[in-house]
């Protein structure tokens, strides 16, 4: 059996125990970008078939360098991480219009998987997106208290112990807000390395 051959048996193998745990196929068309802290690297693949607008989204955000020196602001340990929005200073940048939200693609909010934030308006979501840090099927659609859900997108495939280090960040209040880690977590960059979409 040819190298080749075994690459496309392990990444069907993947995409089959992916499924199984709810989670989108890995699929090597799939965009992953690494999001660069201050307490380490995170990789992440995107579902672009599952959720292509906020993919999009999500890609067009990094590659203009929006999320260059914004912060995690809302940390909340055994439930999630969430930044994107702010910069250092708890300013809130300027976004782009919100996006369509996607939650109804049947990806769970699982451990490690990303999803995006919004208000109580379900078509609210723009930048900001969290990190699920524990299982949290109440936020999809089927279970959502909404109706509506929340729209995940993406999962963390290297750096969960980053993950973890910032969930454990101790936290306070800050600029009125809640939950804002007493010592700030920057992401520094978010990179895209692959993109089977260009």
């Amino acid at each position: 059996m040819g190298n080749r051959m075994v690459r496309r048996t392990v990444v069907f193998l993947i995409g089959i125990l992916a499924l199984g745990r709810g989670h989108a196929a890995f699929s090597e068309e799939n965009p992953v970008v690494v999001i660069k802290t201050n307490l380490g690297e995170i990789k992440a693949e995107l579902f672009a078939k599952e959720a292509p607008i906020t993919t999009k989204n999500f890609l067009e955000y990094a590659k203009s360098g929006f999320y260059d020196g914004t912060i995690f602001h809302r940390v909340i340990d055994g439930f999630m991480i969430q930044g994107g929005g702010f910069d250092k200073n708890m300013r809130q940048k300027q976004t782009k219009d919100p996006i369509k939200n996607e939650a109804g693609n049947n990806l769970s909010n699982k451990k490690y998987t990303l999803a995006m934030a919004r208000t109580s308006v379900p078509d609210s979501a723009t930048s900001q997106f969290f990190i699920n840090v524990a299982d949290n099927d109440f936020l999809d659609r089927k279970h959502a208290q909404d109706g509506v859900g929340y729209a995940v997108f993406g999962r963390v495939i290297e750096g969960q112990e980053v993950v973890d280090k910032i969930a454990k960040v101790k936290t306070g209040i800050r600029a009125g807000m809640r939950d804002v880690p007493l010592e700030t977590v920057v992401i520094e960059k978010v990179e895209v390395i692959e993109n089977g979409q260009e």
